[in-house]
């Protein structure tokens, strides 16, 4: 039998501008693509009606019908990667496995798991980089510190930036080095356990006109003013590369520094792990928080009186999406005006949000909290009505979202802003002295 190469996709759906990918199909060996759907995630998963599965189903199914258009196959297994490498060792004779790398702590934990596994046999994991432009210790501190600060970690990202970092990667080999192999039907989502869904894989065009008036209309929610790339970006099926080219090269650099927030929040989880699970700031560990479950179960549904916070919860609810500014008002008024732990309202919309990442979602939650690094100070709260009366001043987005507002059925406040904001100005001050 013949050595061949794997490569391991995870969070890098496409076939093209990948990386790994092409440092795989320019190895000189024939190589045969796989997915491993892992269990220890999926089990995680209560919903079984849970939109990412699907998506990634979907795009996996993409991928696998143009590789078997060439004579190869996308194999997915489900399983843990261990139990799945397992398998592969037993069926191939493997030289090398090709990826791409994650920055996440429980990626890291498996990577340094399946790396051990692999050099038992003789065989290297090698991971490149592919899902930001700067990664682990490219940019530091002149003291070989972290960046803690946005403003100065952007500019540091700006002034490291050279047209070789966004370039796009042409892969040219990898029809011709592709494994041959008989196909086979992909795993259904019922096997996997979850219901078949209705999802769109479309991926939008990146709009010249969405990066010019990216800063003047984003923070309005009845607009269609932001890219709409958070899901694509999450799993790979765009090059952040190509997304970087365009804003780059915009006069407006607004969306530029979105993007670099996403870095910015990555290499944070990356240099500081604690931060998955506690206050960035220790300090913000002693706060007391409320914690009532009768008002965290309103937020949920979007049943507070409080007309952006609910529009927003419901958007989330029905779509996956919420959009940017309320997914601040509603964090704020979950942390500020509830006193709920703002690790409630991350793990919600953890289970909830079709582009969820970890490191964007623990970074923008803590940032709200006032916990986090490079935070909003914890005295910062949010006046859902101010914002109401900012950025949906005609009411659409509350009007599509929640059909009763106006009415008598349209719930009262469950708490008065006045008073829930003295309330939360003590308990931090508190919490934190």
């Amino acid at each position: 039998m013949s050595k061949i190469n794997i490569f391991w996709f995870r969070r890098d759906l496409r076939l093209e501008d990948n990386i790994g990918l092409y440092n795989c199909s320019e190895s000189g060996t024939a190589f045969l693509p796989i997915f491993i759907f892992d269990t220890t995630i999926l089990e995680k998963l209560k919903e079984k009606n849970d939109s990412r599965v699907q998506f990634i189903h979907n795009n996996l199914s993409i991928i696998k019908d143009k590789l078997q258009e060439n004579g190869s196959d996308l194999k997915v297994y489900f399983d843990t990667p261990e139990k799945a490498f397992k398998k592969i060792l037993n069926e191939f004779d493997v030289d090398s496995v090709y990826c791409n790398e994650d920055y996440e702590p429980s990626a890291i934990k498996r990577d340094k798991l399946i790396s051990a596994f692999l050099n038992k046999k003789n065989i290297e994991l090698k991971s490149f980089k592919d899902h930001c432009i700067f990664a682990k210790n490219d940019i530091l501190k002149s003291d070989g510190k972290p960046y803690t600060v946005y403003t100065a970690y952007k500019n540091k990202w700006l002034s490291s930036l050279v047209p070789e970092n966004i370039s796009s990667i042409k892969i040219k080999k990898m029809v011709d080095k592709l494994f041959k192999i008989k196909p086979d039907k992909i795993v259904s989502m019922s096997e996997l356990g979850f219901e078949e869904l209705s999802v769109t894989t479309n991926l939008k065009p990146i709009r010249k006109k969405m990066i010019i008036e990216f800063e003047d209309k984003r923070d309005f929610p009845a607009l269609d003013a932001t890219s709409g790339l958070g899901v694509h970006l999450r799993f790979g099926t765009i090059s952040v590369r190509k997304c970087v080219q365009q804003a780059y090269h915009s006069d407006d650099k607004a969306w530029l520094k979105a993007l670099i927030w996403r870095e910015f929040f990555i290499q944070i989880l990356f240099h500081f792990p604690h931060a998955e699970k506690k206050a960035f700031k220790a300090k913000y560990e002693n706060i007391k928080w409320v914690n009532n479950r009768t008002h965290f179960k309103k937020w949920c549904e979007g049943k507070t009186g409080y007309p952006l916070v609910d529009a927003g919860m419901r958007e989330l609810n029905e779509t996956g999406f919420m959009h940017n500014r309320v997914r601040m008002v509603c964090a704020s008024f979950l942390i500020k005006h509830l006193l709920i732990d703002w690790r409630w309202g991350e793990h919600y919309f953890a289970q909830k949000l079709l582009d969820f990442d970890l490191s964007a979602n623990n970074g923008n939650w803590q940032w709200v909290a006032g916990t986090g690094c490079d935070s909003a100070p914890y005295f910062r709260i949010f006046n859902p009505e101010i914002q109401l009366k900012k950025f949906d001043t005609k009411l659409i987005y509350v009007k599509k979202w929640v059909a009763e507002y106006g009415t008598e059925d349209y719930p009262e406040p469950i708490v008065d802003h006045r008073t829930a904001y003295n309330k939360a100005l003590i308990t931090y001050k508190q919490g934190i002295n």
